[in-house]
């Protein structure tokens, strides 16, 4: 494991900023230059490495970061260099709470969201056509985490986590970061049954930039 690097995905407001939070307390390693800082749509820090989002041009920065964690938006998965070998956390959370805490942020952020079923659509294409490629690659290893069952379940799956990464990390200083109050914007369990995220996916390509900072 100490040779392989973990990275943190998923769409932008999935939880992937929970994760590394839940990573860092649990002992191991995050990568993050603290650039972006502790805000009201994150008041616990993004966790974000400037590098990441340039890695298709420079790479080099990416050995140092063997046995440790970095976050990473979704669509630039593609560009994970394949001489690396590569633990992926995905979070997986409803679209339709993703959207509203993505446009709740563009609105305090004075900027305007685009139609949400475009989005729900162009989110579900991105997310299919990935998933697709991820399951065909050799040099990366794949958990998908749903953000509500990690709210409601975080020592359970704070469990699946650390036997994802080979029994390295400390589950209950993993569990004990999770905070309910944060997940905001949520859909009751009923709305989330009856509209299960299988059947939400949905990203044109250059829609995902649109969202790369939130």
């Amino acid at each position: 494991m100490n040779s392989e690097i973990i990275v943190v995905s998923g769409l932008p407001r999935s939880g992937t900023s929970l994760m590394m939070q839940m990573l860092d307390n649990g002992g191991l390693e995050a990568v993050t230059d603290n650039v972006r800082t502790a805000d009201t749509d994150n008041p616990k820090g993004y966790y974000e490495f400037e590098k990441v989002k340039k890695i298709k041009q420079d790479a080099s920065w990416l050995p140092g970061t063997r046995g440790k964690a970095f976050k990473m938006v979704s669509q630039l998965l593609y560009d994970l260099p394949m001489g690396e070998k590569y633990r992926i956390i995905f979070m997986e959370r409803d679209l339709d709470e993703v959207l509203a805490s993505q446009e709740k942020m563009l609105q305090r952020l004075g900027q305007r969201a685009a139609p949400r079923e475009q989005m729900k659509r162009s989110f579900g294409l991105h997310l299919d056509k990935l998933h697709r490629w991820l399951g065909d690659q050799q040099h990366l290893k794949v958990l998908r985490v749903r953000y509500n069952e990690l709210v409601q379940r975080p020592e359970a799956e704070a469990e699946r986590v650390n036997t994802f990464l080979g029994g390295k990390a400390n589950v209950a200083g993993m569990a004990k970061t999770v905070d309910a109050s944060l997940y905001r914007n949520r859909k009751t369990l009923s709305e989330l049954s009856s509209n299960p995220f299988s059947d939400n996916y949905s990203l044109a390509s250059g829609q995902l930039i649109l969202w790369w900072d939130i």
